[in-house]
């Protein structure tokens, strides 16, 4: 039988409330006018364990759970995901877009917690048997309105249900600037693979950009 082409692993990144959600699910579209199989997932979540590891994770009634703990809960979500549905659909020749990766845990948790990168790293050469994506959407936009957007947007949901995810971003403006720094620190480190998209933009002009730079570095830069 023909051997089939690995698929595509794609990660979107931010800080919460800048629109990695929104702009996945239109590339998610594009890609699929394009005729390619695409699978989409998120991180926590994405699995029936990681969607109950997710409820531990963001929701405000776990406010006493350590950085340490957190990290932990958060690679086991990953490892899960990996194994469940990243894995094997790039197996299948499928394209991939998760909402979050270990990028994440590196400005939360080794950011924001103050954990470090180095530790992050290791659980993820480890846990992750260190699999990358092929490209990074890192979204940046202005830090407050992206806090009072993601609080908005949580109370919302929240309203009528038994649950909430607000636990992260009850968290003030000196850790948020510390996971932002992270992140922009991992773009400098690996810029072949993390490209930067300013999301203040309107969201279309957005989604043109992030279509330019799959074409440009996935479709194009591999023929």
């Amino acid at each position: 039988m023909p051997h089939k082409e690995r698929g595509k692993f794609i990660t979107f990144e931010g800080l919460d409330g800048v629109g990695k959600s929104t702009q996945l699910e239109k590339l998610a579209v594009h890609l699929r006018k394009q005729g390619l199989k695409v699978i989409k997932t998120r991180e926590p979540g994405g699995t029936l364990l990681g969607e109950q590891l997710r409820t531990v994770l963001l929701s405000s009634r776990t406010s006493g759970l350590s950085p340490l703990a957190e990290l932990a809960l958060m690679f086991a979500d990953r490892a899960q995901d990996i194994d469940e549905k990243i894995l094997p659909a790039l197996a299948r020749g499928q394209w991939v877009l998760c909402d979050r990766f270990t990028d994440s845990s590196e400005a939360y948790q080794g950011g924001g917690r103050g954990l470090g990168s180095d530790l992050v790293l290791q659980l993820h050469g480890t846990l992750c048997r260190n699999l990358q994506p092929d490209l990074t959407i890192l979204m940046v936009s202005d830090l407050g309105a992206n806090l009072a957007r993601a609080r908005r947007r949580n109370i919302e949901q929240a309203k009528g249900a038994d649950n909430d995810e607000n636990r992260f971003e009850r968290e003030n403006h000196a850790f948020y600037k510390r996971v932002l720094d992270a992140y922009l620190s991992i773009a400098e480190r690996e810029p072949q693979r993390v490209v930067q998209i300013d999301a203040r933009e309107p969201a279309g002009k957005v989604h043109k950009k992030i279509v330019e730079t799959v074409e440009e570095r996935l479709v194009r830069g591999s023929n």
